[in-house]
Order: C-alpha cells, then sequence, then structure tokens
C-alpha cells in the first residue's frame, strides 16, 4: 500500500546565509546575495561575480579536523541537514535506522579539491598529492558523510543530473518513502563547485552573466536584459517520512508531497528545447502522479535561471500544462536573487517553496524590470505576495535535457491517501 509522505524538517546554506529564517527574511525583503566572488581570484576573468557564501565557519557542526578531510560541499550537506534534522525534532535513536536514508543530488562535486589537487601535482609531483582526494571529490561522499554522521543504515545514494540533481534525487526519495522502502529519508542537494576551473569553463561556453559592475542586478529572470545565470553555491535538505512515521513522534509537519514528474527533451547537450516540450513532460507527470488537475496548483518556483533561451522555453511548457491557468499562477525565480547552485538548486528551491507554502507568501523574481514580450506570466516582480498557496510546484532542468518538477502541498489530515 501506498503511504502519505510529509516534510517535517528543512535545512538550507545560500549566499543570503545558513539559518532558515534569516534566509527566508532576506530573500521576501528582497535582498541579493551575489557579489564579487571572494573565494577565487578573478583577476584575469571576463566573469567576476557569483554566489559564493562568504565568511563559511561551521562551528558547532564540525570540529575542525573534521572539515578537513571533508569537501567544502559535503560541509554544506552536513549543516544544512543537521538543521533539517533539528528542525524535525529526529531523535534517530527512536528510529529503526535500518529504515531511514540519505538520497541526495549534486551535479559536479569535489571539483575544487580536484583543481587543488591537480596544481599539486603538477607544481610538486606525484608524492604530493593528498591522499584524501578521493573520499573528498567524489560526488557522494555528501551523502555517504551524512549517513555515517547519523547511523543511517537504509538506501544511500547521490543522483548527478547536472543542475536537475536535486529535484531528481528529492523525487527518488519521495517514491522510497511512498513506496514503503524507507520511513524517512535526508534529501535534497549540495554543490561547491565554485573555483577558477569552472568559472573558466561556464565563462567560455558563455552561460554566464557578465553584468560585473551591477552584481546584484546581475541574475533577472525573465527580464528581457537577461544575459545569462549567475553561478552560486549551496545546499538544501529536507526531511521526508510517512506521515504514520511524523504522527507518532508528534513531528511538526510542514508540508505534504504529492508528486513527480522526471523527463528528458533528447535534444541537445546544453541547450533547452526551445519549444517547452521536454520540460511540460516533467510538469505533467508530476500533476498525474498527485493526481491533481492543473488548476489545483496555486504557485511554481520556476527554474528560471535567467538564460535568453532557458528562461522562455519554461514559460512556453508553462503554458502548454496549464492552458489558461497559465496566467492564473503565482510563478518566482529564488534564482534572481541567490544565482545558480547548479545541482543545489532544487534542494535550496523546494526549502523555499515549502516556507511559501507554510506562510502563504509568495517570494519575489528581483531584478524584473523590463518584461521580455515572451515571457509573459506573472513572475511576481519585486514584491512578495499574500495569497493563499495550497499546492506549490518546483522545476529544476538541466544540461543533458535533464528536466524535473516536484509537488507539495499544506497538509491537509482528510486528504485521500495515494491509490
Amino acid at each position: 500500500m501506498k503511504r502519505r509522505v510529509v516534510v517535517t524538517g528543512l535545512g538550507i546554506v545560500t549566499p543570503l546565509g545558513y539559518q532558515l529564517d534569516q534566509v527566508w527574511q532576506r530573500i521576501l525583503a528582497g535582498e541579493s546575495g551575489i557579489h564579487e566572488l571572494q573565494i577565487v581570484d578573478t583577476s584575469d576573468f571576463k566573469v567576476r561575480i557569483g554566489g559564493d557564501v562568504v565568511d563559511w565557519d561551521p562551528v558547532g557542526y564540525l570540529e575542525p579536523k573534521d572539515m578537513k578531510r571533508i569537501d567544502r560541499f559535503t560541509q554544506f550537506a552536513i549543516v544544512a541537514g543537521t538543521d533539517a534534522v533539528r528542525h524535525a525534532r529526529l531523535d534517530w535513536e527512536q528510529c529503526d535506522r535500518r529504515r531511514c536514508g540519505v538520497i541526495l543530488g549534486s551535479g559536479i562535486g569535489g571539483l575544487g579539491e580536484i583543481e587543488r589537487q591537480m596544481t599539486r601535482l603538477i607544481q610538486s609531483g606525484p608524492g604530493r598529492v593528498s591522499p584524501m582526494t578521493v573520499p573528498r571529490m567524489m560526488v557522494n561522499a555528501a551523502a555517504a558523510n551524512l549517513a555515517i554522521e547519523f547511523g543511517l543504515l537504509g538506501s544511500n545514494y547521490t543522483v548527478t543530473t547536472a543542475c536537475a540533481s536535486a529535484t531528481n534525487a528529492i523525487g527518488e526519495a519521495f517514491h522510497a518513502v511512498r513506496n514503503g522502502v524507507l520511513d524517512v529519508v535526508l534529501t535534497g542537494g549540495t554543490e561547491a563547485a565554485i573555483c577558477r576551473m569552472s568559472l573558466a569553463a561556464f565563462q567560455n561556453i558563455r552561460a554566464l552573466s557578465r553584468r560585473n559592475d551591477e552584481p546584484a542586478k546581475a541574475s533577472r529572470p525573465f527580464d528581457a536584459d537577461r544575459d545569462g545565470f549567475v553561478f552560486a553555491e549551496g545546499a538544501g535538505l529536507l526531511i521526508f517520512e510517512t506521515l504514520e512515521h511524523a504522527q507518532e513522534r508528534g513531528a511538526p509537519i510542514l508540508a505534504e508531497v504529492l508528486g513527480y514528474g522526471s523527463s528528458c527533451d533528447a535534444n541537445h547537450i546544453t541547450q533547452p528545447d526551445e519549444s517547452g516540450h521536454g520540460p511540460s513532460l516533467a510538469m505533467a507527470g508530476a500533476l498525474a502522479d498527485a493526481a491533481l488537475e492543473p488548476t489545483a496548483v496555486d504557485y511554481i518556483n520556476a527554474h528560471g535561471t535567467s538564460t535568453p533561451l532557458g528562461d522562455i522555453a519554461e514559460t512556453r511548457a508553462i503554458k502548454q500544462v496549464f492552458g489558461d491557468h497559465a496566467y492564473q499562477l503565482s510563478i518566482s525565480s529564488t534564482k534572481s536573487q541567490v544565482g545558480h547552485s547548479l545541482g543545489a538548486s532544487g534542494g535550496v528551491e523546494l526549502v523555499v517553496t515549502i516556507q511559501s507554502v507554510v506562510n502563504d507568501l509568495v517570494p519575489p523574481t528581483i531584478n524584473l524590470e523590463t518584461p521580455d514580450p515572451d515571457c509573459d506570466l506573472d513572475y511576481t516582480p519585486h514584491e512578495p505576495r499574500r495569497r493563499p498557496v495550497r499546492v506549490a510546484m518546483s522545476n529544476s532542468f538541466g544540461f543533458g535535457g535533464h528536466n524535473a518538477s516536484v509537488i507539495v502541498a499544506k497538509f491537509d489530515p482528510d486528504r485521500p491517501g495515494p491509490q
């Protein structure tokens, strides 16, 4: 029998901070976390801006010796994961750890570690390469370290589908709990891939905004003057568990997960299908999985990267799926404020989406000053909007044509369970 899946805990790391309430308030205030990059030397780059997490110091979460043995993206996951566990008031001693797991997304993993050790190899020879290189750089390191941290013996794996990684992982986690594989799962995404090599690569593929003189205005989804995404880092982790498990331990229920859909453009390795057909399949699939009509959805947290092709393709996809109701939806892009954290973005954005559901507040899309005529939906420009948010969707689309959508809703004890 399929089981109802609820969300009981949230944790987040972004350029706007890494305390949930602080980040949410700064998002509602329309603040930007984009600035001149501080963790890499950009003096010889054409792109010098991004969303790095400055003054990172996870005191109270990790001992200094532990920080040295794990990469930054794993550090982000442990901080966000620990906060999600605390938020959920989870006591692992009261759980069957064989039925508790970790399913994360990360698009790149420890790329900075690879760059550091390659530099050592070239400059000083093979004897100077750290023996900790592999456990730091491997993409599954964050999920593995979280399981070690909490002693979780159930399913543990990492999904890597570029910028759709976290949302694909979230969908897999949802199905694992709904289908009886797990009772509790720590899910979401983490990424800390800002280094000179990755910045140069994204710069040279012409994917990034070059608005260096106005970093806070560089990420401008759906705006006619957008010129690319803004590279960022962060993590967003969530606790999913069965409704019965949450009720038995008196957990706070923040929202319910209703549906998940995924698809592929099968079109181009980096460019989206301009028709929007691929993303429309993921959104339609999520609605079907949730057994919902399109008119049930109130809010979409868009992928909204601020790229010329991507924002138009997503707008077209929304229209294909929602028809006339597309113009009744509230839509916004969290990336306008925190940039694009690649494989972590779906986790960060689902945390924000659930905050929207909990608070009946739609966060804004900042920097939307000159609307693109091809992007003519309601993207909640500049200011948050108070409205009922009973059902919300979060979208993520990645290089390779990977598309994923997840649907969450206000918890209703009388909602029928999945069939």
